[in-house]
C-alpha cells in the first residue's frame, strides 16, 4: 500500500461528506493504492451514519468518548501495524493525517506524495490551505516563541502580527510554484513518510488537543527530517469545526497545550518567561470580558492558575 489517510472526526456531520468525496475522487485520479480510515470520538450527530451510509469503503472506528486528536491517530496508526513487531512489510509508504473540514483539490494528494518522497531527507510535507471563501490561509509556521504569545495577548503593531514576528512566512513562498521548507506544517494537512514513525514515533498523548502536531514536527526536526509546505498541494480548510463547538473548553485546551509544549521545548529561562506571558495577558483579556463570559472569565483563571503552578 503506498497510503494510508487518517482523519479524526468528533460532531463533523455538516462538513464529513464534502471531505471524504472530494479526497475520494482526488486518489481514484491517480494510481497510487490507498485506504482511508475515520476514528470518530464519540460524534452525538449524524457524523458515523452518513459514513456508513455514503462511504462503505472507509474503515471506521468508534470511540465511546472523546480521546482527543493525537490519541485517536496514535490509536488508526497502531491498527495499521506501527508500533508492532513483524508488521513492517505490511506498513504504507506514507501516512496522511487530514482533518474533516477539508476539501481536497484536484492532483493535491499526488503532489504531497510525490514531493515527500522527491528527497530521501523529506519526512513531513503539508499543503497550501485557503478558506472556503478562497482567500489565503497561513499554512506552516516557526515554533512558537515569546514573540508569538505576545502578539496574542498584548498589544501589537499589525505589521508584525502577519510576519516573521509571529512566526509567519512570507505569502511570496507560498506564490512560488516549489515547496519550501518550514518548521512544522499546520496538522490539518500532514503527510509522513513510513520511516519518520518508525524512528521518532508517534504522537505524544499529553497533548488531548492543540500542539500535538507542533511537538511531533519539533521532534521530527530533532531526528533530522525536513519538512516542507508543498504550494501546489491545495486544500480548502473550513477551519474551527469542532473546536467552535465548545469555545471556554477550546481556550483552556489550548493554552495548557502551549504550556505543555513550553515545558517541553523550552530551556528553564523561556519556560519561566512564556508562563508569566501567558498569565498576565489572559488576566488582561479578563479585565475587559462582561461579566456575561462567565464560563470564559472562568476558562481564563484556570489557565491563569496552571501557569503559576
Amino acid at each position: 500500500m503506498d497510503l494510508a489517510v487518517i482523519i479524526v472526526t468528533w460532531n463533523n456531520e455538516a462538513v464529513i461528506a464534502d471531505a471524504l468525496g472530494s479526497l475520494q475522487d482526488d486518489l481514484s485520479a491517480n494510481s497510487m493504492r490507498y485506504e482511508i480510515r475515520v476514528v470518530d470520538c464519540a460524534s452525538t450527530d449524524a457524523t458515523v451514519a452518513v459514513i456508513r451510509r455514503d462511504f462503505p469503503a472507509v474503515i471506521l472506528t468508534t470511540c465511546d468518548e472523546n480521546i482527543g486528536f493525537g490519541r485517536a491517530n496514535n490509536h488508526a496508526m497502531r491498527s495499521i501495524g506501527f508500533e508492532e513487531r513483524g508488521r513492517e512489510r505490511d506498513l504504507p509508504g506514507a501516512v496522511y493525517l487530514l482533518n474533516p473540514d477539508t476539501v481536497t483539490h484536484t492532483g493535491a494528494t499526488k503532489a504531497l506524495f510525490d514531493a515527500l518522497f522527491a528527497d530521501a531527507g523529506n519526512g513531513v510535507v503539508g499543503a497550501r490551505l485557503s478558506f472556503a471563501d478562497g482567500s489565503f490561509q497561513h499554512s506552516a509556521f516557526r515554533f512558537p516563541d515569546l514573540r508569538q504569545i505576545w502578539t496574542e495577548l498584548y498589544p501589537t503593531p499589525s505589521r508584525w502580527i502577519d510576519g516573521s514576528f509571529n512566526g509567519r512566512y512570507p505569502r511570496s513562498s507560498y506564490d512560488a510554484s516549489d515547496p519550501f521548507e518550514v518548521d512544522f506544517a499546520l496538522g490539518a494537512t500532514m503527510m509522513l513518510r513510513r520511516e519518520v514513525l518508525q524512528e521518532v514515533g508517534l504522537f505524544d498523548e499529553q497533548f488531548f488537543i492543540y500542539c500535538e502536531e507542533v511537538d511531533w514536527q519539533w521532534r521530527i526536526r530533532e531526528h533530522g527530517w525536513r519538512i516542507l509546505c508543498v504550494p501546489q498541494a491545495r486544500i480548502t480548510h473550513l477551519g474551527g469545526g469542532s473546536s467552535s463547538q465548545a469555545r471556554p473548553a477550546s481556550l483552556f485546551n489550548l493554552w495548557k497545550s502551549r504550556l505543555q509544549l513550553y515545558d517541553k521545548h523550552y530551556p528553564p529561562w523561556k519556560r519561566w518567561m512564556a508562563r508569566r506571558l501567558v498569565a498576565r495577558g489572559l488576566a488582561r483579556r479578563m479585565a475587559s470580558m462582561p461579566s456575561s463570559e462567565s464560563e470564559l472569565i472562568d476558562a481564563c483563571q484556570q489557565v491563569i492558575e496552571l501557569a503559576h503552578s
